[in-house]
């Protein structure tokens, strides 16, 4: 076949991917996500040429570290599990208005309990992963802490509403939340640093996430998506959300206690450890993001919806959708790494920032690439097994993973020091996503005997 004749098929394939309704909800959503992100961006170099890695930033993403935990895994989960059932009870023409003010509760009161407890535990969780500091690092982490625990609340309420707004297809929208935080943290930086130097960080994040709440909530009002009725907690698809939200709690928290346990280790390191592995991560993390955010944000809500009209189509699309997919991720992956030196000292080496810090976070970030094609797959995978409620099988895949991380954290830091947590993380990925594979390919398996 000609070549000519090659790029024909391709420009054709394009042309049919861009006309389905997914695709240009992916691209959508991607190219808002971008824009974010490169913001976000902007926002690291500046917090980088202002504190380097020192213990001000040390201290920032150790309070930082909870607060993320429980949006992330509480908040997160029922966001997951919410849209699902939302769309069935949607399909059935079911009392809407009574499982968004459920949910809007639950929501709440979710995270003013978690709040609480992360005030309480607080100095346990300091003593516990963070021993033998200075009285200065437990004060700052302190003081930060408490005006993030604010941030809880916002980003509750905004993950409910972020949900509703993409059920309803708003998803460019709905990913323009994002927008707030690196913004008010850049105002904090360049304008209130010298008032608040060891807060502004924190300052920018709450305020970011307040602003956030109030946007997707002006914007749902306005598409009068809100529908608030009587609290009913016999509703059967709110049952079936509360029935998949423990093991989707149990998967979340044991997969984020990773970064725990990462974060655990680095700080048995020389100061500057944890400010290092989170700048070598960033650049991966702004990659799986962009795609994360769009996939996450559209794929669920689409496999939801298809599954109810045809389970074994929507196994198809999923299998055939993921090789193409890891095949493009590898050639994204290799350019990156690469690039990464180039890269990190563009982004980052400047004041604080040196030619040493460069090399250490260029080398960790290339181990943290290596990862890309497993964990965007892999959640992706996520997704379509919590479209079909089968959360059960990542809070196992999960654990084995939490305990695999911390053993390999301490033998591979033993040996190679910070670079070891990163290469551990990077292998725990990989086996994630294979065994995820490899328990939906058995479960299409069964799924298509009982078609037949």
């Amino acid at each position: 076949m000609k070549f000519s004749s090659i790029i024909k098929i391709a420009q054709t394939k394009l042309k049919q991917l861009a006309r389905k309704k997914v695709m240009q909800n992916l691209i959508l959503v991607s190219g808002v996500t971008l824009f974010i992100s490169i913001l976000g961006f902007f926002k690291e170099t500046v917090v980088a040429a202002n504190y380097g890695l020192s213990l001000q930033l040390d201290t920032f993403y150790v309070a930082i570290l909870i607060p993320g935990v429980i949006n992330t895994v509480f908040l997160g989960s029922f966001r997951s599990v919410f849209i699902p059932n939302y769309i069935n009870e949607l399909e059935k023409k079911g009392n809407i208005g009574s499982f968004q003010s459920t949910s809007l509760i639950v929501t709440i009161l979710v995270s003013f309990l978690f709040a609480v407890i992360a005030y309480l535990g607080t100095d346990t969780f300091l003593e516990v992963l963070y021993p033998n500091k200075s009285l200065e690092f437990y004060q700052l982490v302190k003081d930060q802490l408490i005006i993030l625990l604010f941030a809880i609340f916002f980003w509750g309420i905004a993950s409910t509403l972020g949900a509703l707004l993409n059920v309803n297809d708003e998803y460019r929208l709905s990913s323009f939340a994002g927008i707030f935080t690196p913004i008010l943290i850049l105002i904090g930086v360049y304008f209130f640093k010298s008032q608040i130097s060891n807060t502004v960080l924190a300052w920018g994040t709450t305020l970011g996430a307040l602003a956030s709440c109030f946007y997707l909530l002006i914007i749902a009002h306005k598409k009068n998506l809100i529908i608030l009725g009587k609290l009913d907690f016999q509703n059967n698809n709110i049952r079936i959300a509360f029935q998949q939200l423990p093991a989707k709690i149990t998967s979340g928290l044991l997969t984020a206690l990773n970064s725990v346990v990462d974060q655990f280790f680095a700080a048995q390191l020389v100061i500057g450890s944890i400010a290092a592995l989170n700048y070598g991560i960033k650049i991966p993390a702004f990659l799986s993001g962009l795609l994360l955010v769009a996939f996450g944000n559209v794929l669920l809500p689409y496999f939801t919806k298809l599954v109810l009209s045809n389970r074994k189509l929507a196994f198809e699309n999923l299998f055939k959708n993921l090789r193409w997919l890891f095949v493009g991720l590898v050639v994204i992956t290799i350019f990156g790494i690469l690039v990464s030196d180039f890269v990190v000292a563009l982004l980052f080496q400047r004041k604080e920032f040196t030619v040493e810090d460069t090399q250490v976070v260029s080398t960790l970030q290339k181990i943290f690439l290596a990862y890309i094609p497993f964990k965007i797959t892999g959640m992706i995978m996520v997704n379509f097994a919590t479209s079909i409620n089968r959360n059960s099988i990542m809070a196992y895949i999960s654990l084995v993973a939490l305990v695999l991380n911390i053993i390999l954290d301490y033998i591979f830091m033993e040996i190679y020091g910070v670079f070891g947590i990163a290469l551990c993380t990077t292998i725990v990925t990989v086996l994630k996503s294979m065994t995820m594979y490899i328990y939906l390919k058995r479960l299409k398996q069964k799924n298509d005997l009982i078609v037949q």
